[in-house]
């Protein structure tokens, strides 16, 4: 069995590559949308509890978040997101995710997704 070295830098090296390679074999691309976010719980009991937060990320498996209430790993959730993009440029879009919260820190949350569709909002009426 080898032994690993007793080099501090060493170590830290080899988590920084670790770290990146792990990053690196991501299925999706991961894009920086910053959006506000509703969600409630699909829990019998707590669904109408209704939460609030922003993006910090996005991709297509997945909706890293900040939350103003705990939520625990496991966890389902139907969480909205209103979308930067509009439909014909003027109907604005939502887009409403299903899924299960897969990783938690420091008020900040991981969701899989596991169901999503756009919808269409209602524009303000003048």
């Amino acid at each position: 069995m080898l032994e690993a070295p007793n080099n501090p830098m060493l170590t830290e090296q080899t988590q920084t590559r670790a770290q990146v390679r792990g990053r690196e074999k991501r299925s999706s691309i991961r894009f920086p949308i910053v959006r506000e976010v509703r969600f409630k719980r699909l829990s019998i009991r707590n669904s109408s509890e209704i939460g609030r937060g922003q993006t910090i990320d996005i991709s297509s498996k997945g909706v890293y978040f900040t939350s103003d209430v705990a939520l625990s790993v496991g966890e389902r959730l139907e969480l909205s997101i209103n979308w930067p993009a509009q439909l014909d440029q003027k109907c604005p879009l939502q887009l409403v995710t299903l899924g299960r919260v897969v990783r938690s820190d420091n008020a900040r949350y991981a969701m899989a997704i596991e169901r999503y569709e756009f919808r269409t909002m209602r524009t303000p009426q003048h």
